[in-house]
């Protein structure tokens, strides 16, 4: 019987980032789902790592800082999962939004 360092119970995001973490860690891991590994989570999120844009218009600027982090991160550790991609999204004048860029995972 194979043993392992670390067991996680749900395939899931916050799931498959620690499974993740740990492997980086050197630890050898096991990953349980029910289903197939991130079955739900498409469905349950946009999958846009956004950068912190949704957090300029109320001035939370420690939160795009923090954001801008984990895209960089994310585009770093996972090139093949994750691309920039260029979009514009509509805006009226008096909110002042600008054109801008998202990872997409």
């Amino acid at each position: 019987m194979e043993t392992f360092d670390v067991a996680v119970i749900g395939g899931g995001i916050h799931g498959t980032g620690v499974a993740q973490a740990a492997a980086a860690a050197g630890h050898s891991v096991l990953l349980l789902e029910q289903t197939a590994v991130a079955a739900g989570s498409s469905s349950r999120s946009s999958k846009l790592i956004h950068g912190g844009l949704r957090y300029l218009e109320s001035g939370q600027f420690g939160l795009v800082r923090e954001s801008l982090r984990e895209r960089a991160l994310m585009l770093r550790l996972a090139p093949d999962l994750v691309r920039v991609q260029r979009f514009t999204f509509p805006y009226t004048r008096t909110r002042g939004a600008v054109p801008g860029s998202c990872a997409w995972v």
